[in-house]
C-alpha cells in the first residue's frame, strides 16, 4: 500500500497508520523509510519527565524534570518518557492527552510512549518506585513472594494494567526478576524473594497480567529487569553507587539467577533492562551490563533469542547534578575512563536499543555522521521501538478519557483486592499463643495509628497500663546520608542497634509485646524474637490490615520469602549468589505459622 500524506494543523503527517489490519512489520518499515536521522535518534532516548501540578505541560527544566516538554518532543524528537511525580488520575490523564496532541503536531505525528516505575505500593524510593497515590494499594513485590499465589499475582497485573492504561502509561519498568540472595541488598523488597523457582512462577504471572498472552492494544509492555540478575552484590551494596558496582558469584550460581528471566521470556516480556553492576570473576567482560556485549548480544540476543527492546538502566553516560549540590555520578562501571561518545558507542555495540535517563540525540547524530555508528545500526533499534508503539495501539489512538481514569484508578473493587493481598501476605513468624487477640484489650501502640486501633481496643498512653503492646517497625538498616539518593536506599546491617534494641527489649519485659516488622529486607532479631510474645512480618500493609491480622479477622497466609539469619556474622559469611546459605538461620525460607 502506498503511503499517503494528510495535512494536520499545517503539518504534513504520514498516514501509514490508516489501516490497522496491515502487518505491524509493514507499517514499521513504511514509517522508518520516511524518518530523518534526527527523528530516529530521538527514539533511542528514554529520559524522565514531569508535569505541572495542574496537569499542564512543563515549560521549565529542573531536577528530574526532563526539561521543557515542547522542546523535548517537537524540537529534539524524543517520544519515550518515564513519568516521575504525577498528580491525581484525572490530571494525569489530561496531561497525557496534552503531550499526545503535541506529538501529533510534529512532522510525522509519532505518538509518545509513557513508562513508569512501580506505583502500587506504600513505600517510595526515588531511584526505584513511587507510592500508590491515586492507584490501588498493594503489597510490595516481596509480599507476593510471601503469598506465593500466582492467581493473585496475575490479578494484580491485570488491575495495574487497567489503571496504567487509564492514565496513559504504556510501559511498566518492572517486574524485577532479580533474586534476593544477598540479604543486605537494598532492592530486596522489589524482588519476589531468594528462590528462583518461586520467583519464576510469579514473574510469569505478573507479565501475563500486564501484557496478556500477547502484546496488544490493551496491554502494558513489561520491561523486565535487571538482566542477567541483580542481587549477588558484593557486601550487599547497590550499583547505583560506585562502592556497590561489583556483582560476584563465589558460589558459582550465575545460571541460577537466569532461571527467572527464562520464565519471563516464555511469558513474552516485551522489553528487558540490564543492571548497572559489572560481573566479577565470570567469563563475561568486567564492565556494567549495559555496556556488556557478552551479556546483551552473546547471552540475551544469541543464547536466548530475545529480539525485543533492550533499554539500559538510567544514567550510564552523564552525571546528574542534584539540588542539594551533590552529583549523582554516571553508572559507567568498568568504563569510567571513557568519554560520553565512547560510552554511547559501547552501549550500542553491546546490543542495547535505548538509553534510559539520558537525553543525547544530538550526540548520537554526530556519531553517525562521523562514521562511528552506522545508520543501519540505528534502524535496527528503531524498528524494535516503533514495533512496540504499533503493537500497543498508540498509532491508532493514543488518547485517554479523564472521566474513565477518575472512575477506574483506585476504585473500590480494585482497592478491595489490594486490601485482601495486604492481609493475606502477612507471615506469622512467632506466636506464644497470644495471637489472635480477643475482645477489646487495652493497647499500647508504637508505630501504629491510634485512630486505626480505636475500633479494636482501648488505646492507653503507658505500657504498664496495657494488656498488650503493638510495635510496628521497618527492617533495620544503616543510614547513608552522603547524598539524597543514598538516603533512600536502605542497605547495610540488618540488626537493631542501641539504644533502640534496648528500648524494645525493655518494653517486652514490661508488657506482652507483638512486634510487627515491615520486611523490606530480612532482619536479624534473635533477642527480640525471644523477648516478644509474637512476631508478624508484613510487606506493605496499612495499619487497618495489620490490626485485622492481629485480631484474627483475616488469617495470615504468607510464608517467609527469604530466610531470617541468626546473626550478622552469619550474614557476612554467606555467599551473595547462593540462596538460603547463612549458618543456623533463625527461620528458614518458607517458614510461616497459622492460627489455631
Amino acid at each position: 500500500m502506498a503511503i499517503t500524506f494528510r495535512d494536520l494543523n499545517g503539518n504534513g503527517r504520514l498516514d501509514p497508520y490508516e489501516d490497522p489490519s496491515r502487518p505491524v512489520e509493514e507499517r514499521v518499515e513504511d514509517l522508518l523509510a520516511q524518518m530523518t536521522l534526527e527523528e530516529k535518534a530521538g527514539l533511542m532516548f528514554h529520559p524522565p519527565i514531569l508535569m505541572n501540578s495542574d496537569g499542564t505541560l512543563l515549560k521549565e527544566g529542573g531536577e528530574f524534570s526532563g526539561g521543557n516538554t515542547e522542546e523535548l518532543v517537537a524540537g529534539r524528537h524524543l517520544n519515550h518518557f518515564n513519568i516521575y511525580y504525577a498528580p491525581e488520575p484525572r490530571l494525569h490523564a489530561e496531561w497525557q492527552n496534552r503531550i499526545q496532541r503535541l506529538a501529533e503536531s510534529t512532522r510525522l505525528g509519532i505518538p509518545v510512549t509513557i513508562s513508569s516505575d512501580p506505583r502500587h505500593s506504600f513505600a517510595e524510593n526515588l531511584g526505584a518506585s513511587w507510592s500508590a497515590g491515586g492507584f490501588s494499594h498493594w503489597p510490595e513485590p516481596i509480599g507476593f513472594g510471601a503469598l506465593r499465589d500466582e492467581e493473585t499475582m496475575r490479578e494484580f497485573g491485570d488491575i495495574a494494567r487497567r489503571e496504567y492504561r487509564a492514565v496513559g502509561i504504556h510501559v511498566a519498568l518492572h517486574p524485577m526478576a532479580d533474586l534476593a540472595t544477598e540479604p543486605r541488598w537494598a532492592r530486596t523488597m522489589h524482588t519476589f524473594g531468594e528462590d528462583a523457582e518461586l520467583a519464576a512462577r510469579l514473574v510469569a504471572a505478573y507479565i501475563r497480567g500486564f501484557q496478556g498472552e500477547r502484546l496488544g492494544v490493551h496491554s502494558v509492555a513489561c520491561m523486565t529487569k535487571h538482566f542477567p540478575g541483580g542481587g549477588p552484590q558484593r557486601d550487599g551494596e547497590d550499583p547505583h553507587f560506585s562502592y556497590g558496582k561489583d556483582q560476584v558469584y563465589p558460589g558459582g550460581m550465575f545460571d541460577y539467577h537466569l532461571r527467572v528471566f527464562e520464565a519471563a521470556f516464555e511469558a513474552g516480556t516485551a522489553q528487558i533492562m540490564p543492571y548497572y553492576g559489572r560481573p566479577v570473576g565470570t567469563p563475561l567482560e568486567e564492565v556494567g551490563f549495559g555496556f556488556n556485549r557478552d551479556a546483551i548480544t552473546g547471552l540475551l540476543r544469541e543464547r536466548y533469542g530475545f529480539d525485543g527492546v533492550v533499554c539500559t538502566d538510567w544514567g550510564l553516560i552523564t552525571d546528574a547534578p542534584m539540588s542539594d549540590g551533590s552529583v549523582f555520578a554516571a553508572k559507567c562501571w568498568g568504563v569510567e575512563e571513557l568519554g560520553p561518545e565512547d560510552r554511547l558507542v559501547k552501549i550500542l555495540d553491546a546490543g542495547c536499543d535505548q538509553l534510559g535517563g539520558e537525553t543525547l540525540p544530538e550526540l548520537l547524530v554526530e556519531l553517525v555522521r562521523a562514521g562511528r555508528v552506522s545508520e543501519s545500526r540505528i534502524d535496527e533499534s528503531a524498528r524494535r521501538l516503533l514495533r512496540d508503539k504499533f503493537r500497543l495501539g498508540l498509532f491508532d489512538d493514543p488518547y485517554v478519557d479523564p472521566d474513565e481514569a477518575e472512575r477506574i484508578c483506585g476504585c473500590a473493587e480494585f482497592q478491595a483486592a489490594g486490601d485482601r493481598a495486604q492481609r493475606r501476605s502477612a507471615v506469622l513468624v512467632r506466636n506464644d499463643g497470644r495471637l489472635p487477640l480477643a475482645g477489646r484489650p487495652r493497647l499500647y501502640l508504637d508505630g501504629v495509628s491510634p485512630e486505626a486501633a480505636a475500633s479494636y481496643g482501648e488505646v492507653v498512653e503507658r505500657p504498664e497500663d496495657a494488656d498488650v503492646a503493638v510495635v510496628r517497625r521497618g527492617a533495620p538498616f544503616e543510614p547513608r546520608d552522603k547524598t539524597f539518593i543514598e538516603s533512600v536506599f536502605h542497605a547495610g546491617d540488618l540488626d537493631f542497634k542501641e539504644p533502640e534494641l534496648g528500648q524494645l527489649l525493655e518494653l517486652a519485659q514490661t508488657v506482652p509485646t507483638v512486634l510487627v516488622l515491615h520486611l523490606e529486607r530480612p532482619a536479624v532479631i534473635p533477642e527480640l524474637a525471644e523477648a516478644c510474645a509474637a512476631v508478624v512480618a508484613v510487606f506493605g500493609a496499612s495499619d487497618e490490615a495489620v490490626l485485622d491480622v492481629l485480631f484474627g479477622q483475616t488469617a495470615p497466609e504468607g510464608r517467609l520469602p527469604f530466610e531470617l539469619p541468626s546473626s550478622m556474622e552469619a550474614v557476612r559469611a554467606q555467599k551473595p549468589d547462593v540462596p538460603g546459605d547463612s549458618a543456623d538461620p533463625l527461620w528458614s525460607f518458607g517458614h510461616g505459622l497459622a492460627y489455631g
